[in-house]
């Protein structure tokens, strides 16, 4: 499998790892819509990796990733129709991480937020660095939580912790994330990817078939879980796209103030 088709991913490998780096560094990998429509289909592609057993997910620079693309938050709060497209493919995003046999590990280099956090939640094992912090927050942007959050947060941590997070949208440091469950290993500044793939690596040394098979099998109620909850949540997110409080959220971060919410 070639991944040169990729703009907005980095691939390499060792022995039958691969990692994957989302690669906007610049733009803390934001997720605009080339990383969104890639996101969409890379993991299908792993899928067919015949060199691959297992995969390390990561972010270029200083961040795992930031979530989305503000401009295009803009361009939604001024009237454009894009995000339904977007939103209809966000289940292609959450889906095909599911539906990869191959486990795959999560390298929280830096924050993650919004999309970002849903991404390395649903990988297999998420290795965290002590200096990131962790959040969905959609609500913050003045939208329903809805590419992924209120599907993997409650089965991580409890729909009494989940709900208390997706609904502030506050972040979580490494080490009470790995506290509660929310993610698996904390490592050290500037080792976190190192961690990971020495993981990855273990996994691949092991019985791979029935490591993938395990993981297939566990990954069953998740699978029934966001195929039962993600259209209502995206619907919801997209009639929150269309509320005065997303504009004045996107307003509010351009003007670098605080956001006064009004919506009923």
């Amino acid at each position: 499998m070639n991944y040169d088709k990729y703009n907005c991913f980095a691939a390499s490998r060792q022995g039958r790892v691969l990692t994957l780096t989302m690669d906007r560094p610049d733009d803390l990998n934001i997720v605009n819509k080339d990383l969104h429509d890639e996101l969409g289909s890379i993991f299908y592609d792993v899928q067919l990796d015949e060199e691959a057993d297992v995969v390390v997910l990561t972010g270029a620079g200083r961040m795992f990733s930031a979530g989305g693309d503000l401009a295009m938050m803009k361009r939604i709060a001024d009237g454009s129709d894009e995000p339904m497209l977007l939103l209809v493919d966000a289940k292609r995003i959450i889906y095909s991480l599911l539906d990869l046999e191959k486990p795959i590990i999560a390298a929280v280099n830096g924050h993650a937020m919004g999309l970002g956090a849903n991404i390395a939640l649903m990988c297999d094992t998420i290795f965290m660095s002590s200096e990131a912090k962790i959040a969905d927050t959609h609500v913050k942007a003045g939208v329903v939580a809805g590419d992924g959050g209120c599907v993997i947060w409650p089965q991580l941590i409890g729909y009494a912790k989940a709900k208390e997070f997706l609904m502030t949208g506050d972040p979580l440091g490494a080490e009470e994330a790995e506290r509660i469950g929310l993610i698996n290993h904390v490592s050290a500044p500037g080792e976190t990817l190192a961690d990971a793939q020495a993981f990855a690596q273990r996994l691949a040394n092991g019985a791979t078939a029935a490591i993938r098979w395990t993981k297939v099998s566990a990954n069953i109620g998740l699978k029934q879980l966001a195929h039962s909850i993600m259209d209502t949540s995206l619907a919801y997110e997209w009639l929150t796209f269309q509320a005065h409080d997303h504009k004045e959220a996107v307003n509010a971060f351009l003007e670098k103030r605080e956001p006064n919410f009004t919506d009923t």
